[in-house]
């Protein structure tokens, strides 16, 4: 299974747009700069912070 990561710079906005699209946030979160979601299917992937 692959596993996408992508870097955001606004990292509220792009997880609150990905929930709006129907991810879903997972419950334990490993980083402080990085969100892991589920796509509605259910794989997962992360949205980073990057600010550059």
């Amino acid at each position: 299974m692959a596993h996408f990561e992508f870097r955001v710079a606004d990292l509220g906005a792009a997880v609150a747009e990905a929930l709006a699209l129907g991810v879903t946030l997972v419950g334990h979160q490993p980083q402080e700069r990085v969100r892991v979601l589920f796509d509605p299917a259910g794989h997962p992937f992360r949205l980073c912070h990057d600010p550059s």
